[in-house]
């Protein structure tokens, strides 16, 4: 009975350690729905490149600027509805969205992601448009994997295939677009499925 009691006493304070170091708020639902934007961004985005009759973006041309804005409203929609469903799974848990764990998160999250993205934008405006759907997936993968401790564990082999599939994009640049709905979109909706169906059912 005593060793019983014992063994309930150390599983309870390893899972409050446990939950003093991990974000566990994070919905599955905003991963299916950040896949749902990013296909719907890359449909409009092909949509526009095909009316324009060309085969490649020109920096200062209307239809580059319109896949920027396309780029910003679905980055925006994800990141609005992964705020907002993370806040309805931590109320529904009785948890703090914003603590010390979550600023964690946020800040090693953001660190390689705003690297990349700052780095982006260096090669774009020196016309080097090659390799951007490649090191998008490179740097969010980095990302992913860099926030994987202080969240579900199972988001750094989201970060590991991404990586993987900017890698491969690196080497054939010319179908990164395919690779970006593929690493953005579909692999989204997958783990966030797995997510949804593991941790918030």
């Amino acid at each position: 009975m005593q060793k019983e009691e014992y063994l309930k006493d150390i599983t309870q304070i390893k899972d409050m350690m446990n939950k003093s170091s991990r974000f566990f708020s994070l919905s599955g639902l905003s991963g299916i729905m950040a896949g749902i934007y990013a296909l719907i961004g890359a449909v409009i985005a092909y949509y526009l490149v095909s009316i324009s009759g060309r085969e490649y973006l020109i920096l200062d041309g209307k239809i580059f600027n319109y896949i920027l804005i396309d780029l910003v409203i679905v980055a925006t929609l994800s990141i609005v509805t992964a705020i907002f469903l993370s806040v309805k799974k931590a109320k529904k848990n009785d948890e703090k969205l914003w603590n010390g764990t979550s600023k964690r998160l946020l800040i090693a999250f953001l660190t390689p992601l705003l690297t990349g993205g700052i780095y982006i934008i260096i090669k774009i405006t020196s016309d080097h448009y090659g390799l951007t759907g490649s090191l998008m997936l490179i740097f969010y993968g980095l990302a992913l994997v860099n926030a994987s401790k202080y969240t579900i564990g199972n988001v750094k082999y989201l970060g590991y295939i991404e990586i993987v599939l900017g890698l491969i994009c690196a080497i054939y640049p010319g179908y990164g677009f395919w690779f970006w709905v593929f690493g953005f979109g579909i692999m989204h909706i997958l783990y966030g499925s797995l997510i949804y169906f593991k941790h918030d059912r």
